[in-house]
């Protein structure tokens, strides 16, 4: 439960006010149900494929109370997808939201994230770090990875706190960020 809880507060590095949530290790993967990558889906599980950098395998709109899984194709690079719901009255795209300073984006969230999902490089096993990995609430969602690049992968899964991971820009800076939509 602790590690978890570090790697959160390592997470929120940037996104400070996301991660300032008690946090713990609720679950482990999401199960083994069929992965879809059309533009909607009704499955329960859709699997999500971390690349550096993006992501893939994401549809554009999933029913509400779909879970997602993470897998991590990167040989080197640890990633997260931290899911957010936007305010009903947000309109920009994601892509505009991600370049807003840090306090005028930071502004944008409410409350916890919706989930957070880590994994480390090479296919290892998700750890389910906020939330049970499920989508619940209908709206939209900014998806980011908050990753330092070029983070040692083994101290972003044991990192303790904020600053403790060294690297470049987060990883959404590079592109690895979307959105989707909960009906």
């Amino acid at each position: 439960m602790g590690g978890a809880r570090r790697i959160m507060l390592r997470s929120g590095r940037r996104y400070a006010a996301i991660a300032a949530v008690g946090l713990g290790l609720l679950a482990a993967a999401c199960g083994d149900d069929s992965t879809t990558s059309s533009s909607s889906s009704s499955s329960k599980t859709v699997t999500v494929k971390a690349v550096d950098y993006g992501f893939e395998g994401l549809p554009s709109s999933v029913k509400a109370g779909t879970a997602l899984k993470l897998t991590n194709q990167s040989k080197q690079e640890a990633h997260e997808l931290v899911a957010v719901k936007l305010p009903d009255n947000e309109r920009r795209p994601v892509a505009d939201l991600v370049k807003l300073p840090e306090q005028q984006l930071m502004g944008l969230f409410t409350g916890p994230p919706a989930l957070v999902l880590l994994a480390p490089p090479g296919g290892g096993e998700q750890v389910v770090a906020e939330g049970d990995g499920t989508l619940r609430e209908p709206g939209r969602y900014l998806l980011l990875c908050n990753v330092p690049t070029g983070a040692n992968a083994d101290a972003f899964m044991n990192a303790t706190g904020p600053g403790q991971v060294t690297g470049g820009a987060p990883h959404h800076v590079h592109g690895m960020y979307a959105e989707i939509t909960v009906q």
